[in-house]
């Protein structure tokens, strides 16, 4: 005999499909346009922060 407790009116039908992914969450494209957006922005923090050599405006002015 089954028993009656255990989700009388779905027919043990939890909705889950094993065969497809979340829909819900934020998608795959705008992860990786953050990470890569994240990655730039480090890397032209380090690059002011270690100097970069002799460029920017200053190289014009005498000095």
């Amino acid at each position: 005999m089954d028993d009656p407790t255990r989700y009388p009116d779905t027919g043990d039908d939890t909705g889950v499909r094993p065969d497809r992914g979340s829909t819900t969450g934020t998608p795959r494209w705008v992860k990786v346009v953050g990470i890569v957006a994240l990655v730039l922005v480090v890397l032209v923090v380090v690059m002011l922060l270690a100097g970069g050599g002799s460029h920017g405006p200053g190289i014009h002015t005498p000095g």
